[in-house]
């Protein structure tokens, strides 16, 4: 069988092209080349230039693909754009998966998988958040990852698809250099970013009620979070059962904005360049650590790289993309 993942040629999304080629799955590429690179695609993977919203071109590419399963990945992704362009992310998030959906259905496609994100359960208070914990956005970004779950499964239980929505949390590291997340959009590279530049890394609040006052967090090796579709992709074609799963991807480990500005400082050689401390951002909730019981139960998936080559990683791949970074 073919899996055709949407939104394959962006940062998680070659990971995931990558881990599945790799594991001897077969793949094939939608991506509407935006913010997705070519050059990251494994070699011979075909890539059909496009969107998820062009009915035409999804008939004709699962058809002509022979696609039996869907990883869906293509979609809006910033928190803070979400909320100054609502319209555009229920658009471009819950219409495009709309009609992806109805070429599925109308394709006979058996299987579904689709990328979700912690930011369904919005300030969540719990030590560890499980699949089971109030899912209360707060954003519109949150939202529409809320309703695409909500969508997918409607879809399944109507049609016969068998469906699995991962959870992500926080994804960061390379398993290349050229593999590397180019955006400025989260904490590892917004803290490499004021390095390159000479400038103290920016620390958003530190009288939160945590061990040292910084938000605590869950980061995954984007490694682990690929290895983590496949397994659930297995799953649904029925290599280990099927079935309908909502997953969190997390290490189920706890790490503070802080200790992670020391690492980064650590890793990146510029300890002289001591954290500075910024007020809080609204919204930022103190702690949000996934439980990773559920994955491990059903897809006897957990993670394996610590939080050192996490960073390692990503140090090396912004390196590639900076190479001032290494001058300073």
């Amino acid at each position: 069988m073919t899996w055709l993942i949407t939104g394959g040629a962006g940062y998680i999304g070659a990971h995931v092209a990558r881990a599945m080629v790799e594991a001897g799955e077969k793949v094939a590429v939608l991506d509407d080349l935006s913010s997705g690179r070519a050059v990251r695609l494994p070699e011979g993977v075909p890539l059909v230039q496009g969107s998820v919203a062009d009915r035409e071109l999804l008939d004709r590419a699962l058809a002509d693909l022979d696609v039996a399963g869907v990883v869906h990945l293509a979609a809006k992704k910033q928190v803070g754009e979400s909320v100054e362009k609502p319209l555009l992310y229920y658009r471009e998030n819950l219409h495009g998966l709309t009609v992806l959906l109805e070429a599925v259905v109308a394709a006979g496609i058996g299987s579904f998988v689709f990328s979700s994100s912690a930011a369904v359960y919005g300030m969540p208070d719990v030590d560890l958040v499980t699949e089971r914990t109030p899912c209360l956005p707060i954003n519109p970004y949150g939202e529409t990852k809320l309703a695409g779950e909500w969508l997918v499964r409607a879809t399944g239980a109507a049609y016969g698809i068998s469906t699995a929505c991962l959870r992500y949390f926080n994804v960061a590291g390379a398993a290349r250099p050229e593999l590397a997340d180019t955006g400025i959009f989260n904490i590892i590279p917004m803290m490499f970013d004021r390095i390159t530049r000479g400038e103290r890394p920016k620390i958003f609040g530190a009288d939160y009620d945590t061990p040292d006052g910084t938000c605590v967090r869950d980061y995954i090796h984007i490694e682990d979070l690929a290895t983590a579709h496949l397994a659930a992709a297995r799953r649904l074609a029925g290599r280990t059962g099927g079935g309908d799963l909502t997953l969190n991807v997390g290490t189920g480990r706890g790490v503070s904005v802080r200790e992670m500005a020391d690492l980064i400082g650590e890793i990146t050689g510029r300890t002289d360049l001591a954290p500075e401390v910024a007020p809080r951002r609204p919204g930022d909730p103190a702690r949000v650590v996934a439980s990773n019981a559920t994955i491990a139960d059903e897809l006897g998936w957990t993670a394996r790289h610590d939080l050192r080559s996490m960073v390692s990683s990503a140090w090396e791949g912004w390196c590639l993309h900076h190479p001032e970074a290494r001058l300073r």
